[in-house]
């Protein structure tokens, strides 16, 4: 039981950092410190889109639309957090 929890711990952790470096990716891309139309900058902005849409958009639906601020991937990691630190070791009785 303990194996599982701690590969589900795994899974969530590659996705928080795979998160973490969306946000501040889109800050610098935002602030215009880096630039969409550099190759490698393009393919990993791309590839990091199409990993979290699937996380993002059903938290889109839901929430109202903030046009310039999209306030998805602050739900879904608020939410990554709460799942990461409270309800999973609360399910494998951890706590």
């Amino acid at each position: 039981m303990f194996a599982i929890y701690e590969l589900l711990q795994l899974i969530l952790g590659v996705v928080y950092m795979i998160m973490i470096v969306h946000i501040i990716m889109s800050w610098l891309i935002s602030f215009q410190v880096l630039n969409l139309h550099q190759p490698i900058v393009g393919q990993i902005w791309m590839g990091l889109n199409k990993l979290l849409e699937p996380i993002y958009r059903p938290i889109r639906r839901i929430l109202p639309d903030t046009h310039p601020l999209d306030l998805a991937p602050l739900v879904a990691f608020v939410g990554l957090i709460a799942v990461r630190s409270i309800i999973l070791p609360a399910v494998f009785g951890l706590r």
